[in-house]
């Protein structure tokens, strides 16, 4: 099943990919900045946006990937939290098609461990998987409030999420549900040595759910890898839009170099 692909802007292509519970719509912030300039190719990835209705196992990131390569040019991606994971895939697994990936709050590995303090506790995605079968919508809600939580923009970012969330439809709780337990299994951190293609890894340093160190940590390992910090909180392309986009144009007009 074919993620569905909204195209704006003409020029260099982009490969957009939206996280947990949203769609290609919340990058409206830097549509506006980055149409005039690029050839965006905005992902509602399976089970979210106007992709309806979803098939069970379609989100895991390598398959995904695939599908989305196969459905674009040569491109650089850009992927926000989870989808930050399904970007990484593609340039790990097909770059050919990716001329340079940039990392939006993407953790190579959310959950924390022993070896691992750079995540959240396995919990807080348990606990929301069960909310999610006692209220759909108000777990949605408390998600995108974590999301925001610790920015100083924290209630304007909460109300653009919110208005975002539900814009083209419910997304199928069977995605989010398959979301949630890819956030906690997930974990590519041994994979990020093998990255062939640049790499740019956007952190908030207000950011609770992915630490600004893991994001560092990640550029490190990555052989091409740059790091970027930007006083925001789990949503930076909101609150500090210009700083992200101006970030992007720098980085694909470098050739993705640091």
């Amino acid at each position: 099943m074919s993620p569905w692909i909204t195209r704006v802007g003409a020029g260099p292509d982009l490969v957009l990919i939206h996280g947990w519970a949203m769609h290609g719509g919340i990058f409206a912030p830097l549509v506006d900045r980055l149409a005039a300039h690029f050839c965006l190719h905005l992902v509602d990835m399976p089970g979210h946006g106007h992709h309806q209705p979803y098939q069970p196992g379609s989100l895991q990131p390598a398959q995904l990937a695939l599908r989305i390569a196969e459905l674009t040019p040569p491109a650089h991606w850009i992927g926000w939290s989870l989808g930050g994971l399904v970007a990484l895939h593609a340039a790990l697994d097909h770059p050919e098609q990716v001329r340079g990936l940039v990392a939006l709050a993407a953790n190579p590995c959310f959950v924390s461990a022993p070896d691992w303090p750079h995540g959240v506790a396995a919990q807080v995605f348990a606990d929301f998987g069960n909310a999610l079968m006692q209220d759909f919508v108000a777990a949605i809600e408390r998600f995108l409030a974590l999301e925001t939580l610790g920015s100083a923009n924290a209630q304007d970012e909460l109300r653009q999420l919110k208005a975002q969330v539900f814009a083209h439809g419910q997304p199928d709780l069977r995605a989010l549900q398959d979301g949630l337990a890819l956030l906690e299994e997930i974990d590519a951190r041994a994979a990020l040595a093998g990255l062939c293609v640049p790499s740019l890894w956007i952190a908030g340093r207000r950011d609770r759910l992915v630490p600004a160190s893991a994001m560092q940590w990640a550029a490190m390992q990555a052989p091409h890898g740059r790091f970027l910090q930007i006083s925001a909180g789990h949503a930076p392309f909101l609150s500090h839009a210009d700083e992200v986009a101006t970030a992007i144009r720098e980085f694909v007009a470098a050739g993705g170099s640091a």
